[in-house]
């Protein structure tokens, strides 16, 4: 694979690379030149593929679950350990239910909140806290949080409430760490997209009407492609522009401005 080297010798860990807007970033971040750390949860086989190309000693896929404490301590000490250092995280991997809202019965109600909880929230944060202190050790480092405009804005549907309060929460953990340890050369910024040409997209536009009821409602009439997403992140783990750390970079072609 051939590079553009704007990333060339940086080691990147990428969380939920196996499909959507993760596969489109590992793919970016490797034409880049980056050395990635692709996570995946289960599907192994859509990991390989985000990477297929690359050469065996830029890449190293892990297997770990989202949801689980232990294996994101796992999986940071094995990133780690690749190389011996990380100069830039980015949390993606990330679960949405369709259900589970305050009208629906109590049991799906608290599946929902611990599921996304789990995976959108403390997993996620997990990986800041190792990461964090990292950086701090070795004069700086970046982090890049995929969030949503959920997390701003709510969602229309509102059995997900509980997805819109998890994106929220990362969000607001991401913020944190930038205004707290910006002295320290740890630059945070979070990407809130808006209905992106994912299967989880899909799934919730089914709830909404269909996708051509979506596309209706939004200001281009187009969804945003993973592939653009993940050409911004690429770009925020250059840490060229230091002064946007704390950011939230709205990426949904003007169908919400604040």
């Amino acid at each position: 694979m051939r590079t553009d080297g704007r990333l060339a010798g940086k080691v990147v860990l990428l969380t939920g690379a196996s499909k959507g807007i993760g596969a489109a970033t590992a793919r970016e971040l490797a034409e880049a030149g980056a050395l990635l750390v692709a996570h995946y949860n289960s599907d192994r086989a859509g990991a390989e593929a985000s990477v297929a190309g690359v050469p065996a000693d830029r890449t190293l896929l892990l297997q770990a679950d989202a949801g689980e404490l232990a294996a994101m301590d796992r999986l940071w000490s094995e990133a780690l350990a690749w190389q011996g250092r990380l100069d830039a995280v980015v949390l993606n991997a990330a679960t949405m239910v369709a259900g589970g809202g305050i009208e629906d019965p109590e049991a799906e109600w608290d599946e929902a909140w611990d599921l996304q909880w789990r995976v959108n929230v403390l997993g996620p944060a997990r990986l800041m806290r190792h990461a964090v202190p990292h950086f701090k050790a070795r004069g700086g480092g970046v982090l890049v949080t995929i969030s949503s405009w959920a997390a701003q804005r709510g969602v229309t549907n509102p059995a997900m409430v509980a997805y819109a309060a998890s994106k929220a929460a990362i969000k607001a953990a991401a913020q944190t760490v930038a205004r707290g340890y910006a002295k320290d050369g740890i630059l945070s910024y979070v990407v809130a997209p808006g209905v992106v040409r994912t299967r989880m997209s899909l799934d919730f536009a089914a709830t909404q009407g269909g996708e051509e009821k979506v596309s209706a409602m939004l200001a281009m009439g187009e969804w945003v492609t993973p592939e653009e997403l993940g050409r911004l992140v690429a770009f925020l783990c250059e840490g060229s522009v230091k002064h946007l750390s704390g950011a939230t970079l709205d990426v949904n072609g003007a169908s919400y401005i604040r």
